[in-house]
């Protein structure tokens, strides 16, 4: 096929028996029995009291039942909330009950704490649904059963509402407007044209993360919606994925660079065994990349290896493996569709070479964070936004970055706020003061540290820090967890209560390069 019809649906019209995606149990799905599944949850969906800007949430892992929920909600004006499934049952009730979710949708690996959820949510029984069995949900099935496969009506675009976390410790739906037009009118693909990835192709996109994160559902959907075949991992190996590029000649996806380490720690031998030469589009972003990973991957995968540097919220820049080994360190200029600049804290725009902000804006139109327009307002410079990065523009429009957000733990490319766990770990009596912020960890980048100032009367020790790690396992998803925790007599504070939190974390990364 050399014309491409614009979106998953129309292409599943006009070609209902190609192959579209595989599932991780190697089960192979047509365009045509993708499209009746999604048909059908739409159908549901409205049957169980949802309209056009309602939302539902999902608890899914990687699966059929993902990219059915994705493409339900972009033809019927819902909005998709995505919620990561590793958060326990009292994060997940804040996102089901801050964005309004009327329907949540779980898988039964995640049973207990979408459970919980559903009940802190206050979120009816009968709006419960659970892929496998969760007490108290009723069966996913039941969402499609007696449905039609036809189109549903006024069928009009809707968006996905991913959450991010902020300083404040509670994460924010970012929501956009829908525009109230038929999917076939927004070139949903077109986000991948950045990357010089063209429709069909004979492209197959590798969804080696989970589908909750925003850019790796992003470069998911735009892939299916551009007619790439989709190949789905649930639980990421690196010598799965080398299987499975070898097995369906993957050509492009999406990675962090905790996969690039992985990857490169498996025996010559092991490696060797798999073709990757399909590979043209080993595109990755989520944390900063070491150089000599980067070089590594290079020399092994070639110049299909590129960078890109992103938000949430939308803009971006991009680098190719030829940009990267030019300019060493850089994440890219500028997309097509995004514009870049360096701002003071006064807001007067940065000449190229001077450390600043980094702010972005996006052609492609505007957001806002839900319920919170303090927030909203608070990052902007006129159009543009920014997350919090520093960083500069070289003379050619190369952007460098120098720091992080402040005080952000990257582990793996996931983001975590130090807000949130201090605050946990504030909630327990033995605790005055307490810090949190990333030390080095070989595999993951950083993993997170507590230190503590323990309130009076409370010894330090072993037994206190085993108290804390307990007490935070029950209120934090594992990957936010502390992995230890140190104590200190007196946290370093200004009169004004301001922490010097570089003075905790330094000693720690002393003889280490911390990657910004």
């Amino acid at each position: 096929m050399t014309d491409t019809p614009n979106g998953f649906w129309a292409q599943a019209t006009a070609d209902p028996g190609r192959t579209v995606l595989i599932a991780p149990d190697g089960a192979e799905w047509t365009a045509g029995r993708l499209h009746a599944a999604a048909n059908r949850l739409v159908h549901g969906l409205r049957a169980a009291g949802l309209e056009r800007g309602d939302a539902f949430a999902a608890v899914l892992p990687n699966g059929v039942e993902f990219f059915t929920a994705y493409l339900a909600a972009a033809q019927a004006g819902f909005y998709l909330v995505p919620v990561n499934h590793h958060l326990v049952g009292p994060e997940i009730a804040w996102i089901v009950a801050d964005s309004g979710a009327k329907v949540l949708i779980a898988h039964e690996r995640f049973g207990d704490a979408a459970r919980d959820a559903a009940d802190e949510a206050g979120l009816a029984a009968a709006r419960r649904y659970a892929v496998g069995d969760v007490p108290g949900f009723r069966p996913y099935a039941e969402l499609l059963d007696g449905q039609p496969e036809s189109a549903p009506d006024e069928r009009t675009l809707g968006w996905v509402m991913n959450y991010t976390s902020g300083t404040t410790g509670r994460p924010r739906g970012i929501r956009r407007p829908l525009p109230g037009k038929p999917p076939e009118e927004t070139p949903l693909g077109g986000f991948l044209g950045i990357f010089g990835i063209r429709p069909f192709d004979g492209n197959v996109h590798l969804v080696c993360s989970p589908l909750y994160h925003t850019a790796v559902l992003q470069f998911a959907g735009a892939s299916l919606h551009i007619g790439h075949r989709v190949v789905l991992m649930d639980k990421w190996t690196p010598e799965e994925m080398l299987r499975l590029i070898a097995r369906y000649g993957c050509t492009h996806t999406h990675m962090v660079p905790t996969q690039f380490h992985r990857l490169l720690a498996l025996p010559e031998e092991v490696r060797g065994r798999y073709d990757v030469s399909s590979m043209r589009h080993a595109i990755h972003g989520a944390a900063p990349c070491p150089d000599h990973v980067k070089r590594a991957m290079i020399d092994w995968w070639g110049g299909c290896v590129e960078e890109y540097y992103a938000a949430s919220e939308g803009g971006g820049a991009f680098a190719t493996a030829e940009d990267w080994l030019k300019k060493p360190g850089t994440v890219g200029r500028a997309w097509p569709i995004s514009e870049l600049a360096v701002f003071d804290d006064d807001g007067n725009r940065l000449p190229a070479g001077q450390l600043g902000t980094v702010y972005m804006k996006m052609a492609t139109g505007g957001f806002s964070y839900h319920k919170d327009e303090s927030k909203t307002r608070k990052n902007r410079i006129g159009d543009f936004f920014t997350v919090g990065d520093l960083g500069y523009l070289d003379e050619d429009g190369y952007l460098f970055l120098r720091d992080r957000k402040i005080d952000m733990i990257i582990s793996g490319g996931v983001n975590i706020y130090p807000a949130e766990i201090e605050s946990v770990l504030l909630s327990h009596p033995a605790v005055a003061d307490a810090a949190a912020f990333g030390i080095p960890h070989d595999d993951w980048g950083e993993e997170v540290k507590a230190v503590v100032e323990p309130a009076e009367g409370h010894r330090p020790g072993p037994e206190l820090a085993a108290a804390l790690l307990e007490h935070c396992a029950h209120r934090l998803a594992g990957y936010k967890r502390p992995r230890s925790v140190d104590f200190t007599t007196a946290m370093p504070r200004d009169p004004n209560g301001k922490l010097y939190k570089r003075r905790l974390r330094d000693p720690y990364w002393e003889g280490r390069e911390r990657a910004v």
